[in-house]
């Protein structure tokens, strides 16, 4: 499972460093910037395994810390849910309990697709997105990451592991309190 997603991050991160590279002056992401880091989304059971599996590797103060802001982060997530559902998502903030205070991801090598696409054109279901801060612009054609696919393969992945839960998904606060299944 490891390998699988592992390789899959790494064709999307040649993706992006080749739509970056190609527009530089309209791709922002850089070391700091956390945009991306506040945004409300939900995981594959891969990537929450993944994630978990990493997490339990950080010092026990460091997991302490982050359970703490996790707690905080899962209130919101269900308060929203509650009221605005899953197709109200984009619009909500939520601090990724895994940013550290100096702004940078404590998990950075195994972070979520959605975390590592952000920056970048995307498109899922037919809709585009890109990242508010960035400098592309709406209706001007780009290079666009097909999340679908990658959601596709992530099922896969998750399949693998476990049929029973595999289409099911978690926010990371909900995997870092041990939330899934």
């Amino acid at each position: 499972m490891e390998k699988d997603i592992k390789s899959l991050f790494k064709q999307i991160d040649n993706a992006v460093k080749t739509v970056a590279k190609k527009y530089p002056k309209e791709f922002k992401c850089k070391k700091g910037c956390s945009d991306c880091c506040n945004a409300a989304f939900d995981v594959s059971l891969a990537e929450a395994i993944l994630l978990k599996k990493h997490f339990s590797r950080l010092g026990r103060k460091t997991r302490r810390n982050v359970l703490r802001k996790a707690e905080e982060a899962q209130k919101i997530w269900e308060n929203n849910m509650v009221t605005g559902g899953i197709e109200n998502i984009s619009k909500i903030r939520i601090p990724c309990p895994l940013l550290s205070k100096d702004e940078e991801c404590l998990l950075y090598e195994v972070r979520p697709v959605n975390c590592r696409t952000y920056g970048v054109p995307t498109e899922i279901n037919g809709r585009g997105h890109v990242c508010a801060i960035s400098g592309f612009v709406a209706g001007k054609s780009y290079p666009t990451i097909r999340l679908n696919i990658i959601q596709q393969e992530l099922l896969r992945i998750s399949r693998d592991i476990n049929p029973a839960i595999a289409e099911k998904r978690w926010p990371i606060s909900a995997i870092l309190l041990g939330k899934i299944g």
